[in-house]
């Protein structure tokens, strides 16, 4: 069953500031080392609700935690790029599709 992982951080002091996230990303290279199981993925800001939104789509569970586990979690433990605005995310879940469309 597809699953979404949904991270949200609120936007503080006006600070549009994505260095965190870039440089994860770059280190991930999703571009060409694709993770098994991810439909998409997705980040941006959400001005209405202020919070930068990232967004994934899997096609199980189980793909999904396998990515965490043994591609992000290692990243994650090394420290962001930028200390200074290294906050939790706000929200985090992890929950059931009832429906994906696919192109």
């Amino acid at each position: 069953m597809p699953v979404a992982f949904i991270q949200e951080f609120k936007l503080r002091d006006d600070d549009r500031s994505t260095t965190n996230y870039d440089t994860l990303r770059d280190a991930l290279d999703l571009d060409t080392n694709y993770p098994d199981g991810l439909i998409v993925h997705t980040a941006g800001w959400d001005d209405d609700g202020g919070v930068f939104r990232i967004l994934g789509v899997w096609e199980s569970r189980e793909q999904a935690d396998r990515f965490m586990v043994e591609r992000l979690q290692p990243l994650l433990e090394q420290g962001p790029a930028n200390p200074e605005n290294a906050a939790p995310p706000d929200h985090q879940a992890l929950y059931d599709l009832h429906d994906v469309v696919r192109r």
